[in-house]
């Protein structure tokens, strides 16, 4: 009888082993769709689209200095009490100059400002130029002992700045009180004023 339930044992032992290894087995996985034919394989990092090309930009039109090398200002008598004074010429370092033929014309209304005349100087006039009042910067030009009589004003402003010299003759066709060298000095000056002046070349 022990033997009868001991075999009886043993098998509901071995019978309960097998469905707890039958039930640890993983389920099949489950049906995959079938694959399209003729697709496109997946990358990670699809092209880029073709980038246009860039379009070409119109070469940049140079510009002037925006400070004149070379200024020339004329004050004539009795004008302390105008505020309109302008240069009569503008001379910037590559050549481009601008001349203002009407700048102290008396007719000019002081609301109307002077007209503009596009132009160029030479090189070589210019440094002769530059050369000339950078000696007369030191040179005694005297001051007439007549009253009022104008004044001419020459600026020089090289970029970088640094070196600029402001050279002014006071009432320059007086010669009342000045020496020989003064007056020397003050035809000297005005040469060079003159010259520039006649440099100037309109552009056509």
């Amino acid at each position: 009888m022990r033997r009868t339930i001991s075999a009886l044992l043993v098998l509901a032992m071995t019978f309960t082993a097998g469905w707890g290894v039958a039930a640890a087995d993983p389920a099949e996985p489950a049906p995959q769709p079938p694959a399209v034919e003729n697709a496109a394989p997946a990358t990670e990092n699809p092209p880029a689209l073709a980038a246009h090309p860039p379009l070409p930009l119109p070469a940049p039109t140079p510009a002037h200095a925006a400070i004149a090398l070379l200024t020339l200002t004329t004050m004539p008598a009795g004008w302390q009490d105008r505020i309109d004074l302008r240069p009569v010429l503008e001379v910037y370092a590559d050549g481009h100059a601008v001349r203002k033929p009407d700048a102290v014309a008396p007719e000019r209304d002081r609301n109307t400002p002077p007209r503009e005349v596009n132009g160029a100087v030479r090189r070589e006039v210019i440094d002769a130029a530059i050369a000339e009042l950078t000696a007369l910067s030191t040179a005694d030009l005297g001051v007439p002992a007549a009253g009022d009589g104008g004044s001419q004003i020459v600026d020089v402003m090289p970029e970088p700045p640094g070196q600029d010299l402001h050279v002014i003759v006071y009432a320059p066709d007086a010669t009342d009180g000045l020496s020989a060298e003064q007056q020397s000095a003050r035809k000297r000056f005005a040469d060079v004023y003159r010259g520039l002046l006649d440099a100037f070349v309109a552009d056509r």
